[in-house]
């Protein structure tokens, strides 16, 4: 069915969070690192604005602002960047891994964290571990920060022995979401589960010829193919969103690993049944709605899968940041035929199909929704589907209900 799918590419001004948005949840998930972003006045703002939902905690992150006199070449940033650090972690022994983001590439910022990170955990014996990545807008979208975190990742991972075997799942989930499929790839016979991001980067999982790897999130394809140059092999599937997705991505997993059709029939069949059970409230409000995505958070192939094949929605176009192919294919095989897939933004132009469509309801970004409420236009915020704990059975009909509720809303608002 893909070859029947029109895709078109856009370029233009284009609305999105920069890949620093990833720390929001990724510091939440890695309890035991923290994350110094080398940036601007800005970038802090945008920092501060992103996370305020974390106003009443301390956060593990924070910005080293770069002055003008970094930015014109004029000051020795290394000093500076080993005075910041160094007080960071007098301040907070807690911390087991420091991640050195950068906001922007070396020849703007004038300092290579890669080598700097390099030059501080050695400094430190080892005591601290020091990663570098970039979350720049200028290379990287809103999720792609959490690939270019991962991606740093995978050369610490330790080695696992040739003789043994591993299921690794990458992509950052919420704890309850990986519990659930620990639980049921531990009944399916899979005992040894790993996740990347873990819950503590001290805890990183071992990596090898043995592991299988499969993705829990389309934005992390670099990791995925850090971890091939690793030796693993990983397993092409749809996503686990809604009972389709998890059924097709459990069954990917499992067969991968040698466990039995039967056996993973009879795993998921009650789980399975419960979800089925709990999305037809939902379905009965969604079915027959038209939706369009803006393109956002990169989730919007496997959501529109999801909403279209289990919830009886109509897609009318589906726009996506960039399209992964090594990521989407089993999705894209999903999809009807006639849905118009837009790679890439021009946003006026977007803007205007929109206006022209006039969808029952819209998943954008928090910079777009409030004018298009304005306009009578229904929207739904990406971002809290990124957020969210989405993946799974158990939360089928939760995310069902992230898309009942704007109309429902609506709803109230006419009458």
């Amino acid at each position: 069915m893909t070859a029947e799918l029109t895709i078109t590419r856009e370029r233009g001004e284009c609305q999105t969070f920069c890949g620093l948005a990833g720390i929001v949840w990724l510091h939440r998930k890695m309890q035991d690192a923290f994350f110094l972003v080398v940036g601007s006045r800005t970038c802090a703002h945008l920092m501060q604005s992103a996370a305020g939902v974390m106003i009443f905690a301390e956060p593990r992150f924070a910005t080293a602002v770069l002055q003008d006199r970094d930015l014109a070449g004029l000051a020795d940033c290394n000093e500076e960047l080993d005075r910041v650090v160094s007080e960071l972690l007098a301040r907070r022994p807690d911390i087991g891994t420091l991640f050195l983001v950068a906001s922007c590439p070396s020849e703007v910022i004038k300092l290579d964290l890669d080598r700097a990170a390099e030059r501080l955990s050695a400094s430190r014996g080892g005591a601290v571990r020091i990663v570098a990545y970039s979350g720049s807008g200028l290379d990287t979208r809103f999720t792609q920060g959490e690939d270019t975190c991962l991606t740093a990742l995978v050369p610490q991972m330790p080695a696992l022995p040739s003789s043994e075997r591993s299921l690794l799942i990458v992509g950052t989930l919420a704890d309850v979401v990986e519990d659930q499929f620990t639980r049921l790839f531990n009944e399916m016979g899979i005992s040894t589960v790993d996740f990347l991001p873990p819950r503590r980067v001290a805890d990183l999982p071992p990596v090898g010829t043995g592991t299988l790897v499969i993705a829990a999130q389309p934005f992390v394809g670099e990791t995925l193919a850090a971890l091939r140059q690793r030796g693993a092999t990983v397993i092409p599937a749809p996503f686990p969103f809604g009972v389709e997705g998890t059924t097709l991505w459990l069954t990917a997993a499992a067969t991968a690993w040698g466990v039995t059709a039967e056996r993973v029939a009879a795993v998921i069949a009650a789980p399975a049944a419960r979800a089925t059970q709990a999305l037809a409230r939902y379905r009965e409000l969604l079915a027959g709605k038209r939706i369009t995505f803006l393109p956002d958070s990169q989730l919007e192939i496997p959501l529109a899968r999801f909403l279209a094949r289990e919830c009886g929605m109509e897609l009318v176009e589906l726009g996506v940041p960039y399209l992964d192919r090594r990521m989407l294919d089993a999705e894209l095989a999903l999809l009807p035929p006639s849905v118009r897939i837009i790679e890439g933004q021009d946003l006026e132009t977007q803007l205007t199909r929109l206006r022209q469509d006039r969808p029952d309801m819209t998943v954008c970004g928090l910079g777009l929704a409030n004018p298009l409420e304005a306009e009578g236009l229904t929207t739904k915020w990406s971002i809290e589907l990124v957020f969210s704990p989405v993946q799974g059975f158990n939360q089928a009909a939760d995310l069902a209900e992230l898309f009942a509720r704007p109309l429902q809303r609506r709803q109230r608002l006419v009458v």
